[in-house]
């Protein structure tokens, strides 16, 4: 709540490509913190709160800078644009949702923390192709 209006701000600056750099790598650190979690006791609990903060914040932050690009396309179009955009994110919350009870299921904790690391990794080398250039299925 306190950092979306800073992204708000960094995005309208220096737009949306940064902060959504910056958004995937704080998904990627959040993964690393929530790992901690399997330690337990007091330290693990911290690095649960801690962990789910950062993710929190890289999440929502991302939504402002994805929404600022999506409402870029057509401006005259917003509250369709947004309804494309905010089905489609919880569509894909709900798919996450459903490999994150399988990744617990099979392989714990760790294989959770390991699933959003490599759903991090996929969203990340997706951005690197976007500021790369490179012609993708929109282009």
């Amino acid at each position: 709540m306190f950092c979306t209006p800073i992204a708000g701000r960094v995005t309208d600056r220096r737009g949306p490509d940064v902060v959504s750099t910056v958004c995937i790598a704080g998904v990627g650190l959040s993964a690393a913190v929530l790992a901690l979690g399997a330690l337990g006791g007091a330290a693990g609990i911290v690095a649960l709160a801690t962990g789910m903060l950062i993710l929190d914040v890289a999440m929502q932050s991302g939504q402002v800078a994805n929404q600022a690009r999506v409402f870029a396309i057509h401006p005259e179009m917003r509250s369709r644009l947004n309804t494309a955009y905010m089905t489609c994110a919880f569509l894909g919350g709900s798919v996450g949702s459903g490999l994150g009870i399988r990744a617990y299921l099979s392989f714990g904790w760790t294989g959770v923390c390991v699933l959003v690391v490599i759903l991090a990794a996929i969203a990340f080398a997706r951005h690197l192709v976007h500021l790369s250039g490179l012609p993708t299925r929109e282009s």
